[in-house]
């Protein structure tokens, strides 16, 4: 049987936000972070699972606070 990597605990994370009313709030946004940040860094994967849901809650309408905060952390973490 092949191996294969696990998901993404944020990922997982953040199928309720886009589920439910399809747009990221700024509480559900904080609950990621903490999760990506809980060791204290953000790895390449939680950058790439981030970019992934920053991408898709661009194409929501975005609470002005989230929208800057998300410029912010994309160009803090360095994700495109």
């Amino acid at each position: 049987m092949p191996v294969t990597k696990p998901r993404s605990h944020i990922a997982l994370a953040s199928i309720p936000v886009f589920s439910n009313e399809g747009c990221l709030d700024m509480a559900e946004l904080d609950r990621l972070l903490a999760l990506a940040e809980r060791d204290g860094t953000f790895d390449e994967d939680e950058k790439r699972v981030l970019g992934r849901i920053f991408a898709q809650a661009g194409q929501t309408r975005l609470d002005p606070a989230v929208s800057t905060r998300l410029v912010r952390l994309r160009s803090e973490l360095g994700i495109a």
